[in-house]
């Protein structure tokens, strides 16, 4: 299928989306470079199916809440990372995916200097994290892209996910922080940025982890 009508002209209400299926990966390409770098929407491309999303306002917080969360975690434990945000990760002919927000620990410095991102010099994020996701298609997409470990925040519930076998599956534990409770800690922690503020949140979470 060739998309006809300018992917401009399509409308979409905050927190809704829309999928379009059986789309070419060329058509993929076509539609990043009509919405520009800076779009307001979030795009998902898998096998044919593209997914286009309009984020509500509350959507961006709680991952954002999380990232500098993850960052601090990390400071504090003297660990590197890169945050890209949410760059677009392309597995041609396959898959495309915009992450809420994704970061580089394990492999930080193999991804110092990169300007543009391309899979085949790089590797995939360490950690990918979305917000109020309920597609199937999202954690397709990650698999396709081989990202190791994916969180999904939604309902004021942490889900984390690892990448083994061909396939993600539920997990308890986080492989980036093993040692810590991070399903039943993020979500209180979060909760705590809302209502004291973030900077005050984040001020307070190495006595309050004891790290």
């Amino acid at each position: 299928m060739t998309l006809t009508v300018p992917i401009k002209t399509i409308k979409l209400a905050p927190g809704s989306s829309i999928s379009i299926d059986s789309i070419s990966w060329s058509d993929f390409e076509n539609v990043l470079v009509e919405l520009g770098e800076k779009r307001q929407v979030r795009l998902t491309y898998y096998q044919g199916k593209l997914e286009i999303m309009s984020p509500l306002a509350i959507h961006e917080r709680p991952h954002r809440i999380i990232a500098d969360i993850v960052k601090k975690i990390l400071e504090h434990q003297g660990r590197d990372w890169e945050d890209f945000g949410s760059t677009t990760f392309k597995r041609k002919e396959i898959a495309g995916v915009e992450p809420d927000t994704c970061l580089y620990i394990k492999n930080a410095a193999k991804v110092r200097g990169c300007i543009n991102m391309d899979l085949d010099l790089y590797p995939p994020p360490d950690l990918a994290i979305e917000s109020d996701v309920t597609s199937k298609t999202t954690l397709d997409v990650y698999g396709a892209i081989g990202v190791p470990e994916v969180w999904i925040y939604s309902k004021a519930s942490l889900a984390i996910y690892l990448y083994q076998d061909s396939a993600y599956h539920q997990s308890p534990i986080s492989e980036i922080f093993p040692n810590l409770d991070i399903i039943n800690m993020l979500p209180n922690l979060i909760q705590q940025a809302i209502t004291d503020g973030t900077s005050k949140m984040l001020r307070d979470l190495p006595k309050l982890l004891k790290l």
